[in-house]
């Protein structure tokens, strides 16, 4: 019988690692770290819940729903990490920040669940630097003309910049992650409503102390918490 993961020794370990790359990076706030929940059963995150861990990223929009429910409003906050899809969009508006906005088609449905319910929806835009047609995320070049539809929604809050950067040793990602902060910086230098750059998603297990050394704001840590997912 496997033997669970110490969760609570797991979280110790990733953030004295995150305090040592911030410590490399400079001066400046520690990262948020969210804990990717995405397959993992309840008990695994009502024990990461009870060492402190604060933020859970999920996948799956009904899975997100389901531990919501489950869960109440235990964790102050719940990001949704996943692919968009319009139809799911009812599920995660109002519950979740939304990481992984990507196309123009998804701002109409979003701002109007968000409208429906007197919110303001917070999003990042999820960018695909690698120019990879299998993965998901906006071209850079088509990202101005996202951020410029986005200011035009009174219920929509862009809050930063999310990235998954192509498959390659760690050490190979950082290139991605400073292109990411020099974007940001460049577009954050435009000011629109609505629009505040404040933040940038990336790094994850293999690879989150060279994102934070880079700027990550916010880094996604699922199996150096957790464990293997669950089959």
């Amino acid at each position: 019988m496997t033997q669970a993961p110490d969760i609570a020794a797991n979280l110790d370990r990733v953030r004295e690692r995150i305090a040592a790359a911030v410590a490399r990076r400079g001066p400046g706030p520690a990262p948020l770290l969210i804990g990717v929940s995405k397959l993992q059963p309840l008990p695994a995150l009502q024990r990461a819940l009870a060492a402190g861990l604060n933020d859970l990223g999920e996948n799956y929009a009904q899975e997100l729903r389901d531990k919501i429910t489950a869960l109440g409003h235990d964790p102050p906050r719940w990001h949704f990490i996943g692919a968009l899809q319009t139809n799911k969009i009812k599920y995660i508006v109002g519950r979740a920040l939304i990481h992984t906005v990507d196309r123009q088609d998804l701002l109409a449905p979003i701002a109007a669940r968000a409208g429906q319910g007197g919110l303001i929806q917070d999003l990042l835009i999820e960018v695909n630097l690698g120019d990879e047609a299998q993965k998901a995320g906006i071209h850079e070049v088509d990202l101005p003309a996202l951020l410029d539809l986005i200011a035009a929604y009174p219920s929509l809050r862009c809050r930063g910049l999310m990235l998954i950067p192509p498959e390659g040793e760690p050490a190979q990602t950082r290139r991605y992650f400073a292109r990411l902060r020099r974007l940001r910086d460049r577009l954050a230098a435009d000011p629109r409503p609505g629009v505040a750059l404040d933040h940038l998603s990336m790094g994850m297990s293999a690879d989150y102390e060279i994102a934070i050394e880079e700027g990550a704001t916010m880094v996604r840590v699922g199996a150096a918490i957790f464990g293997a997912r669950p089959r």
